[in-house]
């Protein structure tokens, strides 16, 4: 099942996104979607590191190296 919503966009964009459906006969639907969903991933990672260094920085987690992780990983 799909879901919609709304984006409010400013002028500039929303006329290249017409332009770019008009010439190639797609829908400006179609490139939002496929927008989102190339650069969904590169987002979630970003906010995932950005936790990660907060959690780091507020003693919550931290920073080990790479032979201490291996040992670990035997028990």
């Amino acid at each position: 099942m799909s879901k919609q919503t709304a984006i409010r966009l400013p002028d500039e964009t929303y006329q290249r996104l017409q332009a770019l459906a008009e010439r190639t006969g797609r829908t400006a639907t179609f490139y939002i979607r496929q927008a989102i969903e190339a650069h969904l991933d590169d987002l979630e990672d970003l906010y995932l590191a950005e936790r990660a260094m907060e959690r780091i920085k507020s003693g919550e987690d931290e920073i080990i190296g790479s032979e201490e992780f291996w040992r670990g990983l035997d028990n």
